[in-house]
C-alpha cells in the first residue's frame, strides 16, 4: 500500500508552533507553588492537560484527525476545571477556540489512520 504525505497547510504549522510555545511555557507552571496551593490533585490533574495538549498538538502538526479530537477534549476539560475552581481565563478561551476553528476547518484533508 503506498501512504499519501498530506501537506500541512501553513496556517495549522502557525497555529502548531504557537501551542508548542504555550506548552514549553506552560509545563514549569505544573511545579509553581500558584498551582500547589490549589490542591494536591490539581498539579497532577494540570500537568495531564499539559501532556494531552502537547500529544495532541503533535498528532494535529501530522495532520491526524485524533489530534484535533485530542485538542478539542483538552481544551473542555481543562475548562470544566478552570470553571470549578473559579479561574476562568477568557483570552485562554478566545485563542484555544480560534484554534479550534482553524483546525475544524482542515480537519477533512487529515488523515483518519493513526
Amino acid at each position: 500500500m503506498e501512504s499519501i504525505i498530506r501537506k500541512r497547510p501553513k496556517l495549522l504549522t502557525f497555529v502548531c508552533v504557537l501551542g508548542f510555545t504555550w506548552i514549553v511555557f506552560s509545563f514549569p507552571a505544573v511545579f509553581s507553588p500558584s498551582v500547589k496551593k490549589l490542591g494536591d490533585w490539581y498539579p497532577a490533574l494540570f500537568g495531564l492537560i499539559v501532556a494531552v495538549s502537547f500529544i495532541s498538538y503533535i498528532g494535529v502538526w501530522h495532520m491526524k484527525r485524533w489530534g484535533v479530537s485530542l485538542f478539542i477534549l483538552a481544551f473542555f476539560v481543562k475548562e470544566i476545571i478552570l470553571i470549578l475552581i473559579n479561574d476562568i481565563n477568557y483570552i485562554g478561551i478566545v485563542f484555544s477556540s480560534l484554534f479550534i476553528t482553524i483546525m475544524v476547518f482542515y480537519y477533512k484533508r487529515m488523515d483518519v489512520n493513526l
